[in-house]
């Protein structure tokens, strides 16, 4: 059943436990430039995610036509479990970069990476990294 919903991409969000140790990885390491800074609480916000008291902040990153958003709560829920991509819930930001050999040359030594950049089948050449919270990320050149 169609509906007259016309939605579009604002932000993709990422919930954290360090939000300052996230945001370097993300400007320092992927070259994402930090938009905007803020905070959030109160009781309507509480009420919108479901979490009584729920305050965060959170930083958006330009990730081109959508914000990547980066947010911390308190109070702070339990760790996910198990981050692999198969698991039914699990999600992955897409970035894409123009030559994902040269990105993948100049990561640094400490960015955990799933595997080198593989051509799939679809003819786009994909790689994960893992971020500092342990959330993968896909590069890819299409």
């Amino acid at each position: 059943m169609a509906t007259d919903i016309d939605a579009t991409a604002h932000h993709f969000g990422i919930i954290v436990s360090n939000l300052d140790r996230a945001v370097e990885f993300y400007r320092d390491v992927l070259g994402l430039d930090v938009l905007t800074r803020f905070a959030v609480g109160g009781e309507a916000f509480g009420t919108a995610v479901d979490i009584e008291g729920a305050s965060a902040e959170l930083v958006h990153l330009d990730a081109g036509d959508a914000r990547l958003e980066l947010a911390t709560y308190e109070p702070e829920g339990e760790e996910m479990p198990d981050p692999d991509l198969n698991r039914p819930g699990a999600t992955h930001p897409g970035l894409e970069v123009d030559d994902l050999d040269a990105v993948a040359d100049r990561l640094p030594d400490d960015v955990e990476t799933l595997s080198g950049p593989q051509t799939t089948e679809s003819g786009t050449t994909i790689m994960f990294v893992v971020d500092p919270e342990g959330n993968r990320i896909e590069l890819l050149e299409p």
